[in-house]
C-alpha cells in the first residue's frame, strides 16, 4: 500500500497553517518547508507534528520539487496553506492509496471561498489542480507563476473538492494580483511572447464574458460579478505589464 507525503511550502503563513495541517492529519508523513517566516509558522508546524525545514526561497517550483525531493514517500499530495482537503476528499485519497493507483497522478477540483461565499462558477470552479502525484513520474514545470506538476502520462481525476481560502479581502486580491502579474508578465517576456495592442485590447473584455456569462459567474451574485471583474482585470494587467518598456541596461563604467 503506498504511503503519502502532504508537502507544504510556507512563508509567514501562521494564520492559515493550522487548519491546513489539521486537514491532513491522516497522512503519512506531512513535511513543511519554510523560506524564513518571521512569524510562528515553523513553530505552529512543528507543534503539529510536521516535519519542517527552513530554506532560502527560490522560486515556487523550485521550492515544490524540492520538498518532494526530501520526502520520505514517493507519493505527494501538495498543499498550500491557504487551502484544506475535506474528509470526503482525504478519505478518497486514502481509498485510493489503499492499492497501487491506476495512474501516476491526480488532478482535484478546487473550489474556493470568497466573499462569504463557495465560488462554483467562473474560471475558478473546477479549477483542476494536480496536486496528488508520485514524484517518480511528476515534477513541478519550474514556471514561474501559475506552475504546475509535468506529469508522465496521462491524470486521473478526483471527485471531491480541495478548498481554497485564497484571499482576505479585496484589498488582498488586489494586492496579489499586481504581484502575480508582475510574475506571468515577467514569464512570458522570457518565452518571447510579447502581447498585441489588439490583445491588449480584446482579450479583458472577452476574459469577463467567459467567466460572468459562459462559465456562470452570474448565478454567484455580487461575488460572480466581482470574481468576473477582477479576473478580467488580471488578464488586462498581464499583457500591459508584458507590453511595458523595460529599462535598458546601463552601460558598463
Amino acid at each position: 500500500m503506498p504511503k503519502v507525503t502532504a508537502a507544504l511550502i510556507t512563508l509567514n503563513e501562521s494564520a492559515n497553517l493550522a487548519a491546513a495541517l489539521a486537514s491532513v492529519a491522516w497522512a503519512d508523513e506531512i513535511l513543511v518547508i519554510d523560506s524564513g517566516s518571521t512569524d510562528d509558522t515553523a513553530a505552529l508546524a512543528r507543534q503539529a507534528g510536521a516535519r519542517v525545514e527552513v530554506r532560502p526561497w527560490p522560486g515556487y517550483s523550485a521550492q515544490k520539487n524540492y520538498a518532494a525531493s526530501i520526502a520520505s514517500h514517493d507519493w505527494i499530495l501538495s498543499l498550500d496553506a491557504d487551502e484544506r482537503v475535506t474528509p470526503a476528499l482525504g478519505a478518497e485519497i486514502r481509498s485510493l492509496l489503499a492499492a497501487e493507483p491506476s495512474r501516476r497522478g491526480y488532478r482535484i477540483p478546487r473550489v474556493s471561498h470568497y466573499l462569504g461565499r463557495w465560488i462554483r462558477g467562473t474560471d475558478w470552479y473546477p479549477d483542476y489542480q494536480l496536486r496528488l502525484y508520485d514524484r517518480r513520474a511528476g515534477r513541478w514545470n519550474g514556471r514561474a507563476v501559475h506552475e504546475s506538476v509535468a506529469l508522465d502520462g496521462e491524470p486521473g481525476v478526483l471527485a471531491n473538492d480541495l478548498q481554497h481560502h485564497p484571499y482576505r479581502d479585496i484589498s488582498d486580491h488586489l494586492a496579489t494580483i499586481d504581484r502575480y502579474t508582475t510574475l506571468a508578465a515577467d514569464q512570458m517576456r522570457a518565452e518571447g511572447r510579447v502581447p498585441s495592442l489588439a490583445g491588449l485590447a480584446l482579450h479583458p473584455p472577452f476574459a469577463f464574458l467567459r467567466n460572468y456569462v459562459l462559465r456562470r459567474g452570474f448565478l454567484n451574485g455580487g461575488a460572480g460579478l466581482t470574481v468576473s471583474i477582477l479576473n478580467s482585470y488580471y488578464v488586462f494587467l498581464k499583457l500591459a505589464k508584458a507590453r511595458e518598456p523595460q529599462p535598458a541596461s546601463r552601460a558598463p563604467r
